[in-house]
């Protein structure tokens, strides 16, 4: 705790890289991580460390032909635990972590970068089958099934590739029977689209002030609760989806941090979808903690940092 009487976010270990790191994923039910990214030489990297108490330990390391954007593997199997990711060359692939050489699955998904990707009904998350999301700067959001390699199950495009829209980040949710499922995705000119997969259909759409870098359901399965959205210029957007109007859509809370900086993303505590934190551009993070004095209502909810960083 800090004077004030708040949760304070303090380092446990750091390390120095020589490479860029576009994203880190935890391995399902281990001490280890896995860390993406793009080496000097602009090819890619797969990297995965262990704790060793106050250290890191790099266990694999692996170098690919291109630079690796992003990962999940909300796909897979808690017996598997195969890693879902996408390139700048806009291909899919499915690794093996005991075997790195050559992906179990691969498919050119999209004909530019794969900005964002994420899975559901793995990891015993989530019902239905498994599957994965991807968004890419062509505008286009596809849903993989790795059972179907040739194409997309489902897929959400433009009408022209002259008023495509950069997909910057995209979600799982809503995911909370073998029926239903949605997925959220944020466009680099602030449109944020609710696509609903069973109907196959726009479920609902809106549009921020900026640049959508990141979004995220509170969780993926259970039906619609919340979600946050980040953009550029240090906002971020959080949405009541229990309740739709017509008109005017799902209610909205918007806060603007002090640091001026784009908030690359948002992450929802496992343990309890009442807290998440946002990734901000000059470092810092940030933890916040709904808060309902009353009722339990976004309107009421009190944008206060519960913890920094």
């Amino acid at each position: 705790m800090d004077i004030r009487g708040r949760p304070q976010i303090l380092a446990h270990i750091s390390k120095s890289l020589t490479t860029t790191v576009y994203d880190t994923l935890w391995i399902p039910s281990s001490a280890r991580f896995v860390v993406l990214g793009s080496t000097p030489r602009t090819t890619g990297t797969i990297q995965v460390y262990e704790l060793n108490g106050s250290d890191l330990n790099k266990v694999v390391e692996s170098e690919k032909s291109s630079s690796i954007k992003c990962g999940t593997f909300g796909a897979s199997s808690l017996v598997e635990r195969q890693l879902a990711t996408g390139d700048f060359k806009g291909n899919l692939h499915i690794w093996d972590l005991e075997k790195l050489s050559v992906p179990v699955f691969s498919v050119a998904a999209h004909s530019s970068i794969i900005n964002a990707i994420d899975g559901c009904g793995g990891l015993e998350i989530g019902y239905g089958a498994p599957e994965l999301v991807t968004g890419g700067r062509d505008g286009r959001v596809c849903i993989w099934d790795q059972r179907q390699k040739d194409a997309p199950v489902m897929a959400f495009e433009p009408e022209s590739q002259e008023t495509a829209r950069d997909c910057w980040t995209v979600a799982f949710g809503n995911s909370y029977n073998d029926e239903e499922r949605c997925i959220l995705a944020g466009y680099d000119n602030g449109d944020i689209k609710a696509f609903d997969l069973r109907a196959c259909k726009v479920l609902w759409e809106t549009s921020t002030d900026n640049g959508v870098c990141g979004i995220q359901f509170d969780r993926k399965d259970i039906k619609m609760n919340k979600c946050v959205a980040t953009t550029l210029e240090s906002k971020f957007h959080v949405f009541d989806l229990r309740t739709q109007h017509p008109e005017k859509g799902f209610a909205c809370l918007t806060e603007k941090m002090s640091h001026g900086s784009t908030i690359w993303g948002v992450k929802h505590l496992p343990q309890n979808r009442e807290i998440f934190s946002i990734l901000g551009g000059d470092g810092s993070l940030s933890l916040f903690k709904y808060s309902y004095p009353e009722q339990r209502s976004l309107k009421d909810m009190e944008g206060k940092a519960y913890g920094e960083s």
